[in-house]
């Protein structure tokens, strides 16, 4: 088996790099090799698949990736460790070390990534993974599942259903691209340094979206209106984007869906339904 960052590494690494972690970058490093091998275990990845990993860090996760995977992209914000992580692969897994790519960049700015890869599992900062999530997603099409490990609270979110008190546009979002669930959770004991929150670990499998003749853009701009004042019902949350509420009222209830219902009611599916009839609307 192979030998993934213990404390004592990491540690030597961040003194090397005179690292001192930030909250602004949502900094924590995986310490326990335990817990890197269940991530992996949890992504149920094949040797054929092409991992993309936002936020590798000092490379725990990579190293357990990389003995599983048969590539790994690693897309790495601050260039101190973007230049490090190839030399740690290589220091700790020279079998394996070529089959890792690193990119210098914020995820969110990344249009294209080489390589088609297949699947994202990441250790995401807790302030940027809801949008990293959803970006990489659009961005990549050939990913088609996953293993995220983010902060408890958002975790729920990402996975909650229709009617439930996290349901929100977060929940709403991925389940355009993907059908998500919690797969488990990280006590706040196995990062360095220790955060004040348990994570979570949520498992994606992506599927087609609703069928509609609405674009991604105008079924998202309308989760997005209907949240933004969750406690309205939809005809007057909507009518901002609709011309008036008796408009979106009209679109609403064309789309099979009760005016006074609030969006926390409904699925993706009747989203893009009301989307498509603004749309047909001008």
């Amino acid at each position: 088996m192979v030998s993934l960052l213990d404390p004592t590494r990491v540690r030597a690494l961040a003194e090397e790099l005179d690292l001192r972690p930030t909250k602004q970058r949502g900094q924590n490093f995986v310490i326990d090799a335990n817990t890197v091998r269940r991530i992996v275990q949890l992504a149920e990845l094949d040797p054929t698949d092409r991992v993309v990993e936002v936020g590798p860090g000092l490379g725990s996760l990579t190293l357990g990736l990389l003995e599983q995977a048969a590539h790994v992209l690693a897309i790495e914000i601050e260039t101190s460790l973007a230049q490090r992580l190839p030399r740690t692969a290589e220091e700790l897994m020279p079998e394996h070390a070529a089959n890792l790519e690193v990119i210098e960049s914020d995820a969110l700015a990344v249009t294209d990534l080489p390589g088609e890869p297949t699947a994202l599992v990441a250790n995401l900062p807790y302030n940027v993974s809801v949008p990293v999530i959803l970006h990489l997603l659009a961005r990549a099409p050939s990913i088609r599942r996953g293993l995220v490990m983010v902060q408890l609270e958002v975790a729920d979110r990402l996975v909650a259903e229709p009617g439930s008190r996290t349901y929100g546009v977060p929940s709403a979002k991925l389940a355009w691209y993907a059908e998500a669930s919690r797969v488990g959770t990280v006590p706040p004991k196995v990062f360095w340094p220790v955060p004040n929150v348990d994570s979570g670990l949520v498992r994606f499998t992506r599927r087609e979206p609703p069928s509609t003749s609405a674009s991604r853009e105008d079924v998202f701009r309308v989760v997005d209106a209907a949240f933004a004042q969750r406690r309205k019902m939809l005809r007057s949350a909507l009518s901002s984007i609709a011309g008036s509420s008796a408009a979106a009222a009209e679109a609403i209830e064309a789309a099979g869906v009760d005016p006074q219902a609030r969006g926390e009611r409904l699925t993706i599916t009747q989203f893009a339904a009301i989307a498509e009839q603004l749309a047909l609307r001008g």
